[in-house]
């Protein structure tokens, strides 16, 4: 018998032949599978399988699902199933995308146009902007990246990761930076932008955040230096004054902190499934809490 711990509940061709019924006819077994809401199954493999054995299942099911008339049929494999990538793209399906423990594949069966929902076209990032009562920016020189080693100050930035807020991602990342707590304020702007990751497209928002402590203590893992600049020294800068996006996010950020600039600010709500996240509008002109404009 084989060490491997997974052989145990492995199914093999051999025990497949062993279920032939008495009279030589058999059907093949099929794989199962659970329907969504828009006529397609979604099979999510746990146990191993043998190669020939799942493709011979797929085949009978693929058969099946079709006369029924299904539309989109989602494979959710495991990483430890790898084996079975191979007989499923052999069968017609591609992969529609990846996470750390899994690999989705999909089946179009209808002879019409594929309408199946691609995956997450989008990347986001927030950049922060903190100002202190002496005018003074909140600014980073980076370890890695496209401006290491330039000597340019810039705004914290980083990407928002899986389930995560706007407003908590950009509180998350001053913190971790530059060891300031802060309060979310509003969302200034934001900028949209394609092939930049991985090919996906990529949302960056800029948001002003209100310093609740001014002792820096950076992080020495990612940021080279941190420290509480002038506002018109960082806008003075000849990287930012050269550089559109950078020039006018600089603009932007500094009119909040003169002028009467309105952004988008960030209040609870709860869905009809009872999810809960946020809803960021111009609280200047309206307060939907009271259902007054």
């Amino acid at each position: 018998m084989s060490s491997d711990p997974i052989s145990t509940n492995l199914i093999s061709v051999e025990e497949e032949q062993n279920m032939m019924p008495e009279d030589g006819v058999r059907c093949p077994e099929l794989l199962t599978a659970v329907g969504d809401l828009h006529g397609g199954v979604t099979v999510d493999m746990k146990k191993p399988m043998d190669s020939k054995v799942f493709s011979s299942r797929l085949r009978a099911s693929l058969s099946l699902w079709r006369q029924q008339g299904k539309r989109g049929v989602w494979i959710k494999l495991p990483i430890e199933l790898a084996n079975l990538v191979k007989p499923a793209v052999q069968e017609g399906f591609r992969y529609h995308h990846a996470e750390p423990d899994y690999l989705m594949l999909v089946y179009w069966i209808p002879e019409t146009a594929d309408v199946l929902p691609a995956n997450a076209s989008h990347r986001v990032g927030v950049g922060a902007f903190v100002m202190n009562n002496k005018r003074e920016v909140l600014v980073v020189q980076e370890n890695n990246g496209a401006l290491k080693g330039t000597g340019v100050w810039k705004l914290p930035t980083g990407t928002i990761e899986e389930g995560e807020d706007i407003c908590a991602a950009a509180v998350r990342e001053v913190k971790e930076e530059t060891g300031i707590d802060t309060e979310f304020v509003e969302v200034l702007a934001f900028r949209q932008s394609h092939r930049s990751f991985f090919r996906k497209s990529d949302l960056f928002f800029v948001c002003m955040l209100r310093p609740r402590n001014f002792d820096i203590q950076k992080q020495d893992s990612e940021i080279a230096a941190a420290q509480w600049m002038p506002a018109e020294d960082y806008a003075a800068q000849p990287y930012v004054l050269k550089h559109q996006m950078f020039n006018y996010i600089c603009q932007i950020c500094l009119t909040k902190s003169e002028k009467d600039y309105a952004g988008f600010s960030p209040m609870p709500v709860t869905t009809g499934s009872g999810k809960e996240s946020h809803l960021y509008f111009n609280s200047r002109y309206c307060d939907p809490s009271n259902g007054h404009h």
